[in-house]
């Protein structure tokens, strides 16, 4: 019955036969139901959708029995405002109860979507992004309750320690909502990273010297034969079961050694060598057949001193860089790798940095940038010209040509 739902009306629907159901007279669309056993339920009635369609009614409870009239009439009017919009309680109820928790769906989305989409390596990266970065901070929320000011500020906290952190882990955070749609846990469309900004990201780029490869060199060396030496703190109680300082020594088997060797000998990347296997190698053409990479099927060529030592390399297993396990490839060259940048005296040097000292020594000896990044495999002709400065420079040349010749018929000659 239509009534202006206050308290006594609602009292006096109460004292009459039940159940019975009241409709506001002030805001049409907004009832109350009192049932038979004494319950109460405050409800809006509306058709959902848009652009005159017409569709059945929808009846949607909200509140609870301590709601006052004037609360419930509120909540009504809100509510009523968002189906003006195009919005549906009902579905965001329903979707409300199947979300879940980011660090949930974020594992699913890595076991469903990541591992049959993307590379491995892609998947790594994204495993860190979520389980360092964005779990810590968003991890109990549910999807659909997370804002695009929870998004701005983890963004924030991370780019005070890695602006290509922050930047990775907003893109993996993408990633995420655009499977969640998908899924039909939140809205077609629905991404709150949307807006965020980038950090400008200063590309690293480190190109060993000549006579820093030497000592590169001598300390792959020294490695594998009779190990680096290392020190201990004698302060701590553990120092006393120490090796004797004649024996401290670190030291890397033959394929650890032969990795890094590769490494800078092909400019290939770290997991080009380390998931390299013995079919892939072709050594009458000189060849790597790698049947995927970062950018697809690649084939790297083999200088002779990089062929050289592949021959010398003691089968043992499917992979080139055995492992303890044949079935699997070495997983990484963190520790070998600290150890030896760190006697070599390259600190803050990365392993990617020998792929980048490879095709810095390819454009110093004049080789053109197309063949630099045919070698590297480059996709984008752009990605390769971060050596051009490296390059021997036609204009200097002709400057110096030019400045001899007036030099010497001024007869300066003698102070060149």
């Amino acid at each position: 019955m239509p009534i202006k739902l206050s308290k006594r009306t609602v009292d006096a629907l109460a004292a009459g036969p039940l159940p019975s159901i009241g409709y506001d007279t002030e805001l049409k669309g907004f009832g109350v139901r009192l049932g038979a056993r004494g319950s109460l339920g405050w409800f809006i009635e509306y058709r959902p959708g848009a652009g005159g369609r017409r569709v059945a009614k929808k009846r949607f409870y909200f509140g609870s029995r301590e709601f006052t009239p004037e609360q419930a009439r509120q909540t009504a009017k809100e509510l009523l405002a968002n189906v003006a919009l195009g919005g549906d309680p009902m579905k965001d109820r329903i979707r409300e109860r199947h979300s879940l928790p980011f660090s949930e769906f974020a594992e699913r989305y890595l076991s469903e979507e990541a591992e049959v989409k993307l590379k491995p390596g892609t998947i790594a990266n994204y495993r860190i992004a979520i389980r360092k970065h964005a779990v810590p901070d968003l991890g109990r929320i549910k999807l659909d309750k997370i804002s695009n000011a929870d998004l701005a500020r983890l963004h924030t906290k991370i780019g005070k320690t890695s602006t290509v952190n922050a930047n990775r882990t907003m893109e993996c955070v993408s990633s995420i909502f655009r499977y969640a749609a998908t899924c039909n846990l939140v809205p077609v469309g629905h991404n709150p990273t949307k807006g965020i900004r980038a950090f400008r990201e200063n590309r690293r780029e480190r190109f060993l010297s000549s006579e820093e490869l030497a000592r590169l060199g001598e300390a792959i060396r020294e490695a594998e034969t009779v190990g680096t030496p290392y020190e201990i703190d004698e302060s701590k109680p553990s120092a006393k079961h120490a090796p004797k300082p004649e024996n401290r020594r670190i030291q890397i088997d033959a394929y650890t050694a032969a990795a890094l060797r590769l490494l800078i000998l092909t400019g290939a990347r770290l997991r080009e060598i380390l998931h390299l296997k013995w079919d892939y190698v072709d050594f009458q053409r000189g060849l790597l057949l790698l049947p995927d990479s970062k950018t697809g099927r690649k084939a790297i060529v083999l200088n002779a001193p990089a062929l050289a030592l592949l021959q010398r390399i003691e089968q043992a297993g499917q992979y080139v860089i055995a492992s303890g396990d044949p079935d699997r490839p070495k997983a990484d060259l963190n520790r070998p790798w600290r150890t030896i940048s760190k006697r070599a005296g390259l600190e803050g040097v990365r392993i990617h940095d020998l792929r980048h000292t490879h095709a810095s020594v390819g454009a110093a000896a004049g080789l053109s940038l197309p063949i630099i990044g045919k070698l590297l495999g480059h996709t984008q002709a752009s990605t390769t010209q971060r050596y051009a400065h490296l390059a021997s420079d036609p204009l200097k040349e002709a400057s110096d040509k030019i400045g001899l010749s007036i030099s010497s018929q001024m007869g300066d000659a003698a102070q060149r």
